[in-house]
């Protein structure tokens, strides 16, 4: 199963994913500057969450390999043409007798994603590339099977219902040695004698060939990829999301566990113990991966849990949350589940809450 290292250390699936920039709005919103297509080095910095230091000295290792997919560094007089068009932005962020200006594309930022280690965002980027890759190869992987499985099926059923191995023996140790005793022992009959060895013959490659196609056709089956754990969590509605968190509770052997859902739950989607008897409540947020959990949402659970005298809330969402966001939980007692943690609590971890 293809992993996150794999995107790290290896130089042909980072191409092959180069494309996929789409993937960059579905993990976190992405400011460009006014022309709709560049971005600078503050902005890249500012959406992956770190220092622009980081995003430089990032840009000075991997400069040859970042400027085939984008990267530009632009100095008089294409400097002042690319002010012109991004005036209002450059007026207010940036002094106005800088001498060269640093300029990334949408493919240069999810290459800076694919050699970025130390950011968060990066990772659910490179997660969730994972996710995509690992569903378009199972694609392909079931029409090659389909296609492949076709072929076999129009071969003559005959040849199917006999034992291929067994058949083609009899052909080379039987049948043919027969023939080539009739054929120098007759004279008459010698024309439809070699006729009939030919089409015994071409019988036998046929079987060979169908024989190869079978071995093939398991070989394919055996080694189809399997799809990633966010990309099954993200083609759930609401309803199968919050029986999955159900599930998950009920796994790390908590008890009592409803589902309640709907517009009346108060806030609580899910209510149940841990075990150790502690009353528990989660909130199940099935949100785009582009989106966050603002603080207002927050501030709502942290009612719920007021509200149901719970001892353990839980909040769990398939995108990040907004730093606001984390900032309540953290004190109000609230255990935000990001989709990071998300795809590692799905994949047989425990959360340190319910332990």
């Amino acid at each position: 199963m293809i992993n996150e290292a794999v995107l790290l250390e290896s130089r042909t699936l980072p191409e092959s994913v180069s494309g996929r920039t789409e993937v960059l709005d579905r993990v976190k919103a992405l400011s460009l500057l006014p022309d709709g297509l560049h971005i600078t080095t503050a902005m890249v910095a500012a959406y992956f969450e770190v220092a622009d230091n980081v995003i430089r000295q990032l840009v000075k290792r991997h400069r040859e390999e970042l400027t085939d997919h984008g990267l530009a560094v632009l100095r008089s007089p294409d400097l002042r043409r690319f002010e012109s068009d991004n005036v209002s932005l450059s007026l207010e962020s940036y002094p106005q007798a800088r001498r060269s200006l640093t300029t990334y594309t949408r493919r240069t930022i999810l290459g800076i994603a694919m050699l970025l280690r130390d950011s968060a965002v990066a990772r659910q980027v490179r997660s969730y590339l994972l996710d995509v890759e690992g569903a378009s190869r199972t694609r392909l992987a079931g029409r090659e099977v389909a296609s492949r499985s076709e072929d076999v099926e129009s071969l003559d059923a005959r040849i199917t219902r006999l034992g291929e191995e067994s058949f083609t023996r009899l052909l080379g140790t039987t049948v043919v040695p027969i023939l080539n005793a009739l054929i120098e022992t007759s004279g008459e009959q010698q024309r439809e004698l070699i006729g009939l060895r030919g089409t015994v013959r071409q019988i036998e490659r046929r079987l060979v060939r169908h024989d190869n196609q079978l071995r093939r056709l398991q070989r394919a089956q055996e080694q189809r990829p399997l799809t990633g754990v966010m990309a099954s969590i993200d083609a759930m509605n609401w309803r199968e999301f919050e029986q999955h968190i159900a599930g998950l509770l009920r796994r790390d052997d908590c008890t009592g566990v409803e589902v309640h859902g709907g517009s009346g739950d108060c806030g609580a989607d899910v209510t149940g113990y841990t075990a150790d008897g502690c009353r528990l409540i989660a909130q199940c947020k099935n949100f785009a991966p582009y989106r966050s959990v603002w603080n207002g949402e927050m501030q709502k659970f942290v009612g719920a849990k007021t509200l149901h005298r719970a001892d353990v809330a839980v909040c769990v969402a398939t995108c990040p949350f907004s730093r606001e966001a984390i900032d309540i939980a953290v004190q109000a007692g609230v255990t935000a589940v990001h989709r990071g943690l998300l795809e590692a609590w799905s994949a047989g971890a425990k959360l340190q809450v319910l332990a």
